[in-house]
């Protein structure tokens, strides 16, 4: 079991794949795709966020994703492809593992919001 934020992060690594911009723009057009961004909504009211995407902080996601729970947010459904991102992408894995442990299987880290900003301005 994991004692520290790095194992932590390891841990989250090994289980969610990391992707690119590229990659994430396909699985988008292809559908039945779920955006997450798992930023603060103060971070998201200055920079925006990727077109489509759910904000959910990360301390609120399992109660969106669970579905036995009240504040349930119908966009989880755990046959859609989850895409998360953050700030930096430390969020966003751990958020992914959090979403494989709750039962969701295509699950994947986009990483850090300037990683699609930046891919986009090219």
């Amino acid at each position: 079991m994991p004692t520290s934020v790095k194992q932590m992060l390891e841990a989250a690594n090994a289980a969610v794949p990391k992707i690119t911009s590229d990659e994430a723009a396909e699985m988008i057009r292809s559908g039945n795709t779920l955006v997450v961004d798992v930023r603060d909504a103060p971070e998201v009211a200055a920079s925006g966020k990727i077109a489509g995407a759910v904000n959910v902080s990360r301390g609120m996601l399992e109660f969106r994703a669970d579905p036995e729970l009240p504040s349930h947010d119908k966009a989880f459904d755990k046959g859609k492809t989850v895409i998360l991102y953050c700030a930096s992408g430390g969020r966003s894995a751990l958020a992914g593992k959090l979403l494989k442990d709750l039962g969701y299987d295509k699950v994947y880290n986009l990483g850090g919001f300037k990683d699609w900003t930046g891919a986009v301005e090219k």
